[in-house]
């Protein structure tokens, strides 16, 4: 039989002395290996675990049942969220209205580089917004999780150095394996059609695309915020409101003094 993973966490109700213990030994005689383990909320721990047989995760739920000092809160075959959860000890701030919404703050740049990279190694097609103010990090933490992938990313329009608006690529850059990187206020308000002829080539690719300020994107394109597989916010604070009028100034502080690449 092949390993399976597990993710449990439990909330500690009678914290004393040796309850990691006991559990870890009671994983030990069920045959269930502990991969990681870590504090993922207030009086919370999780742990990934691996066995090959699931009736002993069912045995260890049963008896995990009778005991009074923990109350478990999940047990279940791991989650993107889970994984980073028990790798970075916290969980990653997600939307009670829109599932496919997740928060982030400036803080916490390694685990939403972490993210992004779990979800960049996916195969197929995948369309990611991310919302921010400008200089928060938001295509700085893009180009990083490419890096941690392994992909190969390519500005098809952006302000990162001076801004770019493409509108052809060459015969290699139409692969799969790439990652593409758009700007909508760019694309929206600064591109012509043969941009936009690019555009709709790239997003018919079975490949990751990233759209920054995906708002002002759809505002004047035909796709939607439906047609989005996540939406991700980045905030210098918890409280920071994302709003467009600073980030469409910057845009045109940064094409009027700066000169642009259009090609």
């Amino acid at each position: 039989m092949e390993n399976k993973e597990w993710y449990f966490e439990y909330e500690i109700q009678k914290n004393r002395p040796g309850l990691l213990g006991d559990i870890s030994s009671l994983l030990g005689m069920l045959s269930i290996n502990i991969v990681t383990i870590n504090g993922v909320d207030e009086g919370r721990r999780g742990m990934l675990l691996l066995t090959t047989d699931s009736r002993n995760i069912e045995r260890f739920e049963s008896i995990l049942r009778t005991m009074d000092t923990i109350t478990v809160i999940k047990l279940r075959e791991p989650k993107l969220r889970d994984i980073l959860a028990v790798r970075h000890g916290r969980y990653i701030q997600r939307d009670a209205d829109d599932k496919k919404t997740f928060r982030f703050v400036r803080d916490e740049l390694g685990l939403l580089v972490d993210f992004m990279a779990e979800l960049f190694k996916q195969e197929g097609h995948k369309l990611i917004g991310i919302r921010g103010m400008p200089r928060v990090g938001k295509t700085e933490s893009v180009v990083a999780a490419s890096v941690c992938a392994n992909k190969r990313w390519l500005f098809v329009s952006s302000t990162l150095l001076k801004q770019t608006i493409r509108s052809q690529l060459i015969e290699d850059e139409y692969s799969d394996d790439n990652l593409f990187i758009l700007d909508g206020i760019v694309s929206t308000r600064r591109a012509n059609e043969r941009h936009w002829q690019l555009v709709r080539e790239i997003m018919r690719l079975n490949s990751v695309k990233v759209v920054e300020h995906p708002d002002v994107f759809v505002q004047n394109t035909e796709y939607t915020l439906d047609d989005f597989d996540y939406i991700i916010e980045l905030r210098n604070n918890p409280d920071e409101e994302i709003t467009y009028e600073v980030v469409e100034q910057n845009d045109q502080f940064a094409a009027s003094d700066f000169g642009s690449f259009d090609f």
